[in-house]
């Protein structure tokens, strides 16, 4: 079926693998105001069960597909006002499955400035060009000889050809089903060539591996694209995208893209008068207009597919971030570390609420130490701290020396200590909620405080930091932001909504995730709960100002009333189902109260019996399972790694020793660890499986706690080489260990091979060192700097 005729609802069932029935009740749904989060809940008979991560990718090519009908509608309209639409052009762009397809096709019919071909044609000059064209047998200069009119402007035979040449060659450069042939062909056989510029190699070290570098398009991961695309904006290398990765465009003779357009417009050397002039047409187009126009495509194909891929780690990252598991209600010190401003120490309670502050001077110049420590030692007897969270910015591998000091000195407070990620602590600390939030608290405790409360509930204190500021990701200063923003802003939705939110203690940037609530109505909220108190039921919430049936309708199951009036109001349960569950009680003789928590008698109900119109069988499952264990938390239990005694310092670690430590962040090229030396090592992604690793996240995810072997250490270049494959042996290259070379991970080449077509060094355990480093103010740049990469 063809674009003409298939909806684009069809189109999208046929790319998910779905009935178009699913895609368009979906798709009605959205239309209506309905997010993604309530839908993969709540209406699940009428989508078939789609699920999240169906439903943004339905979301993102619906976008896409109608803003591709805008634009054909624009180009329909554009073309018949000139009087240049027939029925088969009409045909070719309504077949346009492609924005790309779309744009090849109008090329041709684009109001543009007048070109030398236009002003060719107002000379006169087009028959000439077609003339030869279609008959090669004319000598040239003899045909053109009949066109010579210089109160025309063609002031001799020359002239004619000239302009005749510019007819072909834009006649040539704006075929769509060539542009579309040879744009692919480039595509598989071109390659990304990168040069240092002259006078460039010291300010440009951290691009090293691209001063002499070349690789087939097909083969490039992002963060090589995003690094080289990074290296030419900041003036250090010149990219070049040659079309053949095996051949030069030097070479002497007609190339496959050449010999290409001459076979599209019929044009054989054979020895005719007119053979040359065509074949240097031909060659003239290809130099000047053809590769120049797929050069351009073909940039922006790579940008666009690195940072498609670069926004779906952040994403991803991100989710494992918000999704961590939260130490929950139990008293924290935050430790903001720092050298001459000192470390800003803030005591929250169980509830996030600040119980103290002060500022300790334990590091150079003052070196406070034991002053230090009885400062902290007093905080956490006086407010019962169970907890210490620092921030791994600047100086906290001496903060953290501070906090083992003082578990060691005060055993009897029983405290656990946690690296923490202040990524985005300074962007909170300077926002105006924060202002608003903590009114009476300086700037700089500001950030402990965000510390503490992130090892509490990293969600809950997350979603009040703009999430391009909290950086788990690649090179996310060089993405769009509206692709990012948008990619994240779903991320941070679907995390809110999955866990759940109290809404008599959440603050408003927490409740602004909540489908169906905006900015304007969680403050709506907050200022009805501060000024009337905490709410006792869901209904309740309908008498907060502008929050109306179809807000109520799409927030209400997200928002949970702990000890409220009726106890599905603690649930997951939306209220529409509230009367599936009366019935359910009323079947086993009981109330709601004697139903919610009863497995025994839940599991013992059978899900079809309370099927109705209104709720099918999706939907009563979800009901009972909730009801087991109604508001559970669907994040992982709260643990930390135990860090082994003794080693504190890079200098500490020996090839073979194996440790527990923490995934911190995740790359195409492998994760990053804290095994508690105050220096992540990375596990390159060759040595995180014995079988192939596709993604790296497939293996390992931010927060995890993992066992790994250390490999490798350089204490001088502070570099540490680790794997998740215990019984690999220490002192070979990450490729070479027990499961040999990985398919698709680059490798160590030898002697001549290593500056070959790909020039420059490719080594796997160099992947994503100095020539991937971002700058200073990106996340990913501190986890490279701290695996000494960077």
């Amino acid at each position: 079926m063809t674009a003409t005729t298939q909806s684009i609802e069809a189109r999208i069932a046929d790319e998910l693998g779905v009935a178009e029935r699913q895609v368009k009740a979906a798709v009605d749904l959205l239309d209506g105001g309905s997010t993604v989060p309530f839908i993969a809940r709540y209406r699940k008979e009428a989508t078939g069960t789609l699920d999240d991560a169906q439903l943004r990718t339905l979301e993102e090519r619906l976008r896409y597909l109608r803003e591709l009908e805008e634009r054909r509608t624009a180009i329909l309209d554009s073309v018949r006002e000139q009087g240049k639409l027939d029925d088969a052009l009409e045909a070719r762009i309504r077949a346009a499955e492609s924005k790309a397809r779309l744009e090849d096709i109008y090329l041709p019919y684009k109001p543009k400035r007048r070109t030398k071909a236009q002003i060719a044609r107002e000379a006169g000059l087009e028959p000439l060009a077609e003339g030869l064209l279609a008959d090669p047998t004319v000598a040239p200069e003899a045909a053109a000889a009949a066109f010579v009119a210089p109160e025309g402007g063609v002031a001799d035979a020359g002239a004619a050809l000239e302009g005749a040449r510019a007819i072909l060659t834009e006649r040539f450069s704006e075929d769509a089903d060539l542009i579309g042939e040879l744009r692919e062909r480039m595509w598989r056989h071109g390659r990304l060539t990168a040069r240092v510029r002259e006078g460039k190699e010291e300010q440009g070290a951290k691009f090293a591996d691209y001063f002499d570098f070349a690789e087939p398009f097909t083969d490039l991961p992002s963060h090589r694209v995003l690094a080289m695309l990074r290296g030419e904006k900041e003036e250090v290398l010149d990219l070049a995208l040659e079309p053949e990765a095996a051949e030069s465009t030097e070479a002497t003779g007609p190339g496959p893209y050449e010999r290409a357009i001459a076979a599209r417009f019929g044009i054989v050397h054979r020895g005719r008068p007119a053979d040359d002039w065509l074949a240097g047409t031909v060659r003239w187009a290809w130099r000047t207009r053809v590769l120049v126009h797929l050069q351009i495509d073909l940039r922006t194909r790579l940008r666009q597919a690195a940072e498609d891929e670069a926004v779906g780690v952040f994403a991803a990252n991100l989710r494992d971030l918000l999704l961590a598991a939260p130490a929950g209600s139990r008293t924290t010190m935050g430790l903001d570390p720092g050298l001459r401003t000192g470390v800003k120490v803030a005591v929250v309670d169980a509830t996030g609420k600040v119980a103290a502050t002060a500022t300790i001077y334990p590091h150079a110049p003052a070196r406070k130490w034991d002053e230090s420590l009885a400062t902290l030692a007093e905080l956490a007897r006086a407010h019962g701290v169970e907890l210490i969270a620092i921030g791994n910015g600047t100086a906290s591998r001496e903060t953290d020396k501070l906090a083992a000091d003082l578990l060691a000195r005060e055993p009897g407070l029983g405290l656990t200590k946690v690296m923490v990620s202040e990524a985005g602590a300074s962007v909170y600390s300077a926002s105006a909620f924060a202002s608003q939030e903590l009114p009476d608290l300086d700037v700089s405790l500001r950030g402990a405080v965000s510390i503490a409360r992130r090892l509490q509930d990293p969600l809950a204190e997350l979603v009040k930091i703009d999430p391009r500021s909290i950086g788990v990701g690649q090179y996310q200063h060089d993405l769009s932001e509206v692709k990012l923003s948008r990619s994240l802003d779903a991320v941070v939705e679907d995390c809110v909504n999955g866990v759940g939110v109290d809404v008599n203690t959440a603050s408003a940037p927490l409740l602004s995730r909540v489908s169906g609530i905006g900015a304007t109505l969680a403050e709506n909220i907050v200022s009805h709960r501060d000024a009337n108190g905490p709410f006792g039921s869901r209904t309740a919430l309908r008498s907060v100002p502008r929050l109306g049936p179809k807000a109520f309708e799409q927030c209400a199951g997200f928002l949970r009333i702990r000890g409220g009036e009726d106890p599905l109001d603690a649930s997951s349960v939306h209220p529409e189902a509230y009367p599936v569950v009366r019935r359910m009680a009323r079947a086993e003789g009981g109330d709601v109260t004697t139903l919610v928590g009863n497995t025994k008698v839940l599991r013992s109900l059978k899900p079809a019996d309370f099927v109705d119109e209104a709720f099918g069988l999706p939907t009563v499952t979800d009901i009972l399972a909730e009801l087991e264990k109604p508001g559970r938390d669907p994040r992982p239990a709260f643990r930390t790694a135990a860090f082994k005694e003794g080693v504190e310092k890079i200098g500490d670690l020996r090839p073979g020793m194996v440790l527990e430590g923490v995934v911190t962040n995740v790359a195409a090229f492998g994760a990053f660890v804290d095994v508690g030396v105050h220096q992540d090592g990375l596990v390159h992604v060759s040595a995180m499986s014995k079988t192939f690793v596709k993604d790296p996240r497939d293996v390992a995810k931010p927060g995890d706690i993992v066992k790994v072997k250390v490999l490798e250490v350089d204490e001088n270049r502070k570099r540490v080489s680790l794997t998740l494959r215990l019984d690999d042996e220490p002192g070979k290259p990450a490729g070479e260990r027990r499961g040999g070379r990985q398919a698709g991970v680059p490798q160590r080449r030898e002697g001549g091979e290593r500056r070959g077509q790909r020039g420059g060094r490719k080594d796997g355990r160099r992947e994503g060192r100095r020539q991937d480093a971002p700058p200073a103010n990106d996340a990913m740049a501190d986890a490279l700097r701290r695996a000494g990469l960077a």
